[in-house]
């Protein structure tokens, strides 16, 4: 059995709000969890203190214990300093999209103003 450190969605639709919840990792994504960590709430600017509210104490504990955080856990905890960062690199991301290989850039043509005929 292992305990992740994961995001419970809560909220109607189209207003997501999360808790950051300890759950094992065979339960559902809303489901039964161990305990409950913190909240986040994407809706909210990134300099607003109320976005991320996290017990930090609780989360650190559980972390040595043995929990896994997911990917979004783990950049929340980033910024906030708690664990170091990690080094990604995704060179998939950085090549061309289908759409942009297939079309050429284009120049962007510009009009020439007609000719004056002599009088």
């Amino acid at each position: 059995m292992s305990i992740k450190i994961r995001l419970a969605r809560a909220g109607s639709k189209k207003r997501p709000f999360y808790r950051v919840v300890a759950a094992d990792s065979r339960m559902p994504r809303d489901g039964r969890f161990k305990e409950k960590l913190g909240t986040y709430n994407p809706l909210l600017k990134k300099d607003d203190n109320n976005r991320v509210n996290l017990d930090l104490d609780r989360i650190k504990e559980w972390l040595s214990k043995g929990a896994q955080t997911t990917d979004r856990i783990s950049r929340l905890l980033e910024n906030l300093e708690v664990v170091p960062k990690k080094i990604r690199n995704n060179p998939i991301k950085a090549k061309p999209k289908k759409d942009a290989k297939e079309a050429p850039a284009e120049e962007p043509k510009t009009e020439e103003a007609p000719a004056e005929e002599p009088k």
